[in-house]
């Protein structure tokens, strides 16, 4: 299974955003980045851009199991992708919803077809 050639830039336009609440006290909340594949449509890949007061493993895992899942992640995720958001987290839960939704139409904006997430 190979992964798309546009994980590359994906990484750029993570790392082009800052949280200016990362580590404060009562920061508590991540953003995280799930790479999707759907083999049965020609290898399409994509992403699932999601934020937690949970650890983001502890959530991926909840996703994959059914409980509060995202159906895309449930039936197409295939492993968090850590290295797009780590430098924001942690950070506080207003900024987690304003980048979980900016980060998500930056992706699709920046040429991820399929993009999930970021409500």
């Amino acid at each position: 299974m190979r992964e798309p050639e546009w994980l590359a830039k994906a990484e750029q336009i993570a790392r082009c955003f800052r949280a200016t609440t990362k580590n404060q006290r009562g920061a508590l909340h991540s953003v995280y980045v799930v790479l999707l594949h759907d083999p049965a449509k020609a290898g399409r890949w994509g992403l699932y851009v999601g934020q937690t007061s949970r650890d983001p493993d502890w959530r991926f895992d909840q996703h994959k199991t059914g409980y509060k899942a995202s159906g895309a992640v449930k039936r197409f995720g295939v492993r968090l992708l850590p290295h797009l958001v780590d430098h924001l987290n942690p950070m506080m839960q207003w900024e987690s919803l304003e980048i979980e939704a900016a980060l998500a139409n930056a992706l699709h904006d920046g040429g991820v077809a399929w993009v999930e997430g970021g409500h």
